[in-house]
């Protein structure tokens, strides 16, 4: 895929599949997981630090990415249901594409949570540990998007427009050829990496539960309202689009948070969300107490009989004077 930066927009022929063999693979899934599994693993450091293991981590995310598969086909096919009310079957051909990333958000939350609730693992630690790895994921996600030519929006004379070219792209080019539209899938790239940005300088210090994840619902959801109005989503008579509507309750929701929240003091990350407790086998905690295994204090003048003592020993332990 060759691309040049032009006067007049950005020009590159898109690469809609990779043959492997007999298969056929697409640039948009691959990015699709690579962002999952970045995101996954530049998370983990926080978790553990919040005392949450590596296997109960990934037990959660699984089932949190089922739910945001279902999620994202859900929000998309009630965002345009028009195109579905004709052929209803179409919601099952999930490979025609067609899926929202902030519906995948929400179904995330609505599937993890019971597993969440099962490890007793507290619902914002958790999420406050892996926003900043969401919005890494996102932006490395979308490079699957710009490889194939996706959600290209409206006609612009924009530096950073695509040209549209003479081949098929992922989605619809609505502008002459050699002309540009807004390449939105570059907008969010962009605006999710600055989100991470603010989150992983943010996260250098203790903060209040729930305060990295509201200030990604803010500025992620701020990111994806200006894009909306360069994309060419129905608005139903609205203003705004589906995925606007959402991002804008998100918001109002993230400065709700955020204003109840400021005043808490830095939430303490105590040990044993991974199944070990302070003490237990395998810790490194010494016992409490002088004599006994279990800290516990002897007598005065009781003598342990866990080992004979000799009487050079005796002397030798004798107080002086």
């Amino acid at each position: 895929m060759m691309g040049t930066v032009l006067l007049a927009g950005i020009a590159y022929d898109p690469l809609l599949r990779i043959s492997l063999g007999p298969l056929e693979v697409s640039p948009h899934g691959i990015g699709v997981a690579l962002g999952v599994l970045v995101g996954a693993r530049m998370v983990l450091p926080a978790a553990a630090r919040r005392g949450i293991d590596a296997e109960r981590f990934y037990d959660v995310l699984t089932r949190a990415l089922f739910g945001a598969l279902i999620g994202a086909r859900v929000a998309y096919v009630v965002n345009h249901l028009g195109n579905y009310l004709d052929d209803p079957l179409g919601v099952l051909r999930v490979w025609e594409g067609g899926f929202s990333l902030l519906g995948g958000l929400a179904g995330a939350v609505v599937a993890g949570y019971p597993k969440l609730r099962a490890y007793h693992i507290p619902f914002w630690r958790y999420l406050d540990a892996v926003v900043p790895g969401i919005a890494l994921g996102i932006a490395v996600g979308r490079t699957g998007d710009l490889v194939i030519a996706d959600h290209l929006g409206k006609p612009t004379d924009f530096v950073l427009g695509y040209v549209c070219p003479e081949v098929e792209t992922g989605s619809p080019c609505l502008a002459p050829v050699g002309e540009a539209v807004h390449q939105t899938a570059l907008y969010d790239m962009v605006g999710a990496a600055l989100v991470f940005a603010l989150l992983f300088w943010l996260a250098r210090r203790p903060r209040p539960a729930a305060f990295l994840t509201a200030t990604f619902g803010l500025a992620y959801g701020a990111v994806r309202l200006v894009e909306g109005f360069f994309r060419l989503d129905v608005t139903h008579g609205t203003g705004l689009n589906g995925s606007q509507w959402t991002a804008l309750a998100v918001m109002v929701a993230a400065v709700v948070a955020l204003a109840t929240r400021r005043h808490l003091p830095p939430e303490e990350h105590p040990e044993g969300l991974s199944g070990e407790r302070p003490g237990s086998e395998g810790s490194d905690a010494e016992p409490e107490g002088p004599g006994t295994e279990t800290g516990e204090p002897q007598a005065p003048g009781a003598e342990s009989h866990d080992e004979p003592v000799d009487g050079e020993a005796r002397r030798r332990s004798r107080p002086v004077g």
